[in-house]
């Protein structure tokens, strides 16, 4: 009797520890909210300078609270993200890290994040969540999957982060600053996941400040590498990442305006 008792528990218990171990992988795997909602309800926006916004090879433009992008549905990740950062963004609150979801202004759905499972890459901000801790809301919004791409680690945790420091540096000592960021997206890269998301070679950087008539500006080019290079030793001019590209980047400037910017590289004014 009691041996049929033992028997039976363990039964119940190898049951209640299977449905258990299914239930986790079902809600690691299906489970997506569509979308974030505002905690904090207060309708708080950084909108972003459309004079300053580039073009869209795409035509797939979405605009969020604190940052917009230009949407590509071929290499299925933004070819631009562009936002502003402002003194008072720089904050260093705390914040829980939610799950990356699709993004709903995204009409053909940006990529799934399970394509990055088991692929080796990180999925790598382009906006970072670390120049949105000041909201939740802010914070949250970073982590549509419109706003990553496949980054190799070393590159995500060195170089890359390193430049993100600077720029949070830069905001500090030189007040609001308008960036643009995205991966080299070109033909016959390499493919992670189902969806087939591409894995960029190079990844660009661009950081302008109001200064003057013109204003200041810098264009970064890095290798998809770790590198201990300063960081200065990838600067390049804005009209080299468009020939890349194929996006004009300030392209509702004045000619003389975009000749001054964007020809040569100027770092005076800008301490590395």
């Amino acid at each position: 009797m009691v041996q049929r008792k033992i028997k039976r528990s363990r039964t119940i218990y190898t049951i209640l520890l299977a449905v258990c171990i299914i239930g986790f992988w079902v809600f690691e795997n299906f489970y997506n909210p569509s979308t974030y909602s505002n905690p904090e309800n207060d309708g708080k926006k950084t909108v972003v300078d459309h004079m300053l916004v580039p073009s869209s090879t795409t035509n797939s433009l979405a605009e969020h609270n604190f940052y917009m992008l230009s949407y590509s549905e071929g290499h299925e990740q933004a070819e631009w993200v562009a936002y502003e950062l402002k003194k008072e963004h720089l904050t260093y609150d705390d914040r829980e890290r939610p799950y990356f979801i699709e993004d709903p202004k995204i009409s053909s759905k940006s990529a799934d994040w399970r394509n990055y499972k088991g692929s080796g890459y990180d999925r790598g901000h382009l906006c970072p969540a670390g120049d949105r801790r000041f909201s939740e809301y802010a914070y949250n919004e970073t982590f549509y999957t419109s706003n990553i791409a496949p980054q190799n680690r070393d590159f995500n945790a060195g170089v890359w982060n390193r430049l993100e420091k600077q720029v949070r540096q830069w905001c500090k000592s030189y007040g609001d600053l308008f960036i643009v960021t995205g991966g080299i997206l070109e033909r016959d890269l390499e493919e992670i996941g189902e969806e087939d998301v591409d894995v960029p070679n190079m990844f660009y950087k661009i950081v302008y400040r109001k200064a003057g008539k013109q204003g200041k500006a810098l264009a970064f080019l890095m290798p998809h590498k770790e590198s201990k290079q300063p960081l200065d030793y990838f600067l390049v001019s804005i009209d080299e990442i468009e020939k890349r590209t194929g996006i004009d980047f300030f392209y509702q400037q004045d000619l003389d305006w975009q000749r001054q910017l964007e020809t040569k590289i100027n770092k005076s004014g800008w301490s590395f």
